[in-house]
């Protein structure tokens, strides 16, 4: 009988947690641990909706469908209540950290907006002190490299994000790698942010928008070309316009992708509609993300594990796409170059049928893992 061909073979979540990763799309208020939020809420004297870590998931459904970008957003309410002291925020950092690297993620890009953590009267410069030193201390202890990308929220005010512009400019080379517009997407269009994209670029700083999830295509063309989006986060709805997917993927525009968090949010029916496999055929720059690992349920491992299983993606493509988030991150060019090189020897040890070599050598030997094509 034939052997199997990689497309039939299905592996366990447990192989793609030992692949080294990276996590460009998630956000620290809808990241934290379940305990944490009912620790901080007694230490903060905050009602919560349930008392104990099973009723809080049951009432806030972690895990569970949405139906729309606006319930799914509602949830923060909760995380945000227990988010507005610096010990708060160096802990949910120090603990996201934790979790990524017990899982083999080797670099991390943290998303948040400072301006959520002062209804208790934080200072914004004492909410980007505290995430960074949680960061910092997770590096010291666990390796895992982080950085911060600062939110505007589209469904606030422009004014609101050219602050939070200001902020990145202020923190540039300080810890903060990027700026991005999040929040409600349909009726916020991106356009209206310009100023505050006109500030960070004039500061060559790094960009990247949530467009395409809850919008069409006009939300991603505004990202890119109203405001100059490096990276795009979610953009599900590319795929309704040939002529845009064409134009991000010539010039080689990297998507986040979030594959469980679109379909809670609605974005997309259910995972074997996601468009991710469709991109990556195409060429596209693809990235796999988590988007929110508490709310989602997730992790990286287990994205990569539902390409795998429930779109058909085989261990080369799941390299490559692995790959592509190295090579998508907001490092600078020499210290990517560098972690690519590591990352390209680490990966050829993996091999399509779920097999870890000891050596980069027995794998080359073995000539069963394909080289990864840069794209």
């Amino acid at each position: 009988m034939a052997d199997s061909s990689p497309r039939d073979i299905k592996l366990p979540q447990e192989f793609f947690q030992k692949l080294p990763k990276t996590d460009l799309h998630v956000h620290l208020d809808g990241s934290m641990r379940v305990q944490t939020i009912i620790d901080l809420a007694r230490i903060e004297k905050v009602s919560l909706p349930a008392q104990d870590a099973e009723g809080l998931r049951a009432v806030l459904k972690f895990g569970s469908n949405y139906g729309s970008l606006v319930e799914y957003l509602k949830t923060f309410d909760v995380t945000l209540s227990v988010l507005q002291t610096e010990e708060s925020l160096f802990r949910a950092a120090f603990e996201l950290a934790e979790d990524a690297a017990a899982e083999n993620v080797r670099y991390m890009e943290v998303r948040y907006s400072p301006m959520l953590h002062t209804r208790r009267g934080l200072r914004l410069t004492s909410v980007i002190e505290a995430v960074l030193g949680g960061l910092r201390a997770a590096r010291e202890r666990f390796g895992i490299e982080s950085n911060i990308i600062i939110c505007g929220i589209r469904n606030i005010s422009p004014e609101s994000s050219l602050e939070m512009a200001e902020l990145a400019v202020a923190y540039k080379n300080r810890g903060v790698v990027g700026f991005d517009l999040a929040g409600a997407e349909y009726d916020y269009p991106a356009k209206h942010h310009k100023a505050a994209f006109q500030l960070v670029r004039d500061n060559n700083i790094n960009t990247t928008i949530h467009a395409g999830e809850a919008y069409g295509p006009e939300s991603i063309a505004q990202a890119i070309h109203v405001c100059g989006a490096h990276r795009l986060g979610h953009a599900v709805r590319l795929r309704e316009n040939g002529d845009l997917l064409h134009y991000v993927n010539d010039h080689r525009v990297p998507l986040e992708c979030c594959p469980s968090s679109n379909v809670q949010t609605g974005a997309v029916r259910n995972l074997a509609s996601h468009p991710i496999k469709l991109y990556f055929n195409l060429g596209l720059r693809v990235t796999v993300n988590t988007d929110n690992r508490l709310i989602t349920d997730t992790t990286v491992s287990k994205e990569l594990w539902l390409c795998h299983t429930q779109m058909g993606l085989t261990v080369s493509d799941i390299k490559s796409i692995i790959i592509a988030g190295f090579k998508s991150s907001f490092q600078p060019f020499h210290v990517k170059q560098d972690s690519l090189r590591r990352i390209n020897q680490e990966l050829k040890r993996f091999t399509d049928d779920g097999r870890v070599l000891d050596t980069v050598g027995e794998a080359e030997r073995a000539r069963s893992s394909s080289e990864v094509v840069a794209s």
